[in-house]
């Protein structure tokens, strides 16, 4: 049984060695990215069983990709190499306070060859939870019909669906990335949200009332993320769970620590925490990743993060 299932692309990222405007970055260094590619890395990495569909380009860095995430103890099964096309690339800028931005080159993504045929081929019907996020769905118009039918299935075989609607208005419209998410979320038991994606689909609310929009849709666990202001969390026991984010030395780079947050959330559901201790220690994975450079360098190993929490001695790894 898989714990975690999830469907997306994977990118190379070129990573600048100077912080600032990426027009006066000369050297960059090559890493792996991905919004999903990445909260498998930290499924994985946190003892969770965990499978990735996508498609890379038959290239030097498709196949770089796909050993790294085979090195990361992911199953790779449903991940092939396409003759035709090219692996998606791109490239980062970051500031001093840890902020950026990203400039991307991945189209035609490879991705577009994934069926429904090869979704069923997977794990899916072995999973015990499939997430999806809104970059997958934006990446062709598609996609969005292909993950209904891929998440219609899931839950056939008894599946909890997870979403982070991850909005890159990069890539669709506002009223696509709305129309396409809200049609997921009768589907869906547990959502993973930024604040501001809550806004596009909801409209400008707080934190609490946009948990309140969501559990109109008779989601069982939703999870408002803040960033450096942590998350506020429900559950469908009317539970409601508040923390602010841990304490961090420096921030280095932002991203990925919402995917980590994400990751560590999926763990403490599935170990049937409660409300609170899962977001504790989904709030601690995501303030660990923002001390490292790079899409998923700084997700941890779930010993990290329970020594980072206090419940065990410190281990070196």
């Amino acid at each position: 049984m898989i714990d975690v299932l999830t469907i997306g692309d994977g990118m190379i990222t070129m990573n600048p060695k100077t912080m600032g405007p990426l027009r006066f970055s000369n050297e960059f260094e090559r890493k792996v990215g991905g919004a999903e590619l990445n909260l498998a890395i930290g499924c994985a990495r946190l003892g969770l069983k965990t499978s990735w569909i996508s498609r890379l380009g038959n290239d030097e860095f498709g196949q770089y990709i796909l050993n790294y995430m085979r090195g990361e103890g992911i199953d790779v099964s449903s991940v092939t190499l396409e003759d035709a096309y090219t692996t998606p690339v791109n490239f980062k800028e970051i500031m001093e306070n840890g902020s950026g931005s990203t400039y991307y080159y991945r189209f035609p993504s490879p991705t577009e060859t994934i069926t429904l045929e090869d979704i069923h081929a997977s794990a899916i019907k072995n999973t015990k939870v499939f997430y999806i996020s809104g970059v997958f769905s934006s990446l062709a118009a598609r996609n969005v019909k292909l993950l209904h039918e891929a998440v219609d299935t899931a839950k056939q075989h008894g599946a909890m669906i997870a979403l982070d609607p991850n909005i890159r208005l990069k890539l669709w419209s506002r009223q696509e990335a709305q129309n396409a998410l809200l049609s997921f979320l009768p589907k869906v038991d547990i959502v993973l949200s930024g604040e501001e994606e809550a806004n596009i689909l909801f409209g400008e609310q707080t934190a609490d009332e946009h948990a309140a929009s969501f559990t109109e849709y008779g989601i069982q666990r939703i999870a408002i993320k803040r960033g450096s202001q942590g998350a506020l969390c429900t559950s469908h026991e009317n539970k409601m769970v508040s923390l602010p984010a841990p304490m961090v030395d420096s921030v280095v780079d932002t991203v990925g620590a919402g995917d980590g947050f994400n990751s560590g959330f999926l763990y403490g559901t599935l170990q049937k925490w409660d409300l609170e201790k899962t977001t504790r220690f989904a709030n601690q994975v995501g303030a660990l990743v923002v001390g490292v450079s790079g899409d998923n360098e700084g997700l941890p190993y779930v010993e990290k993060v329970k020594q980072a929490l206090g419940e065990m001695e410190k281990i070196e790894r």
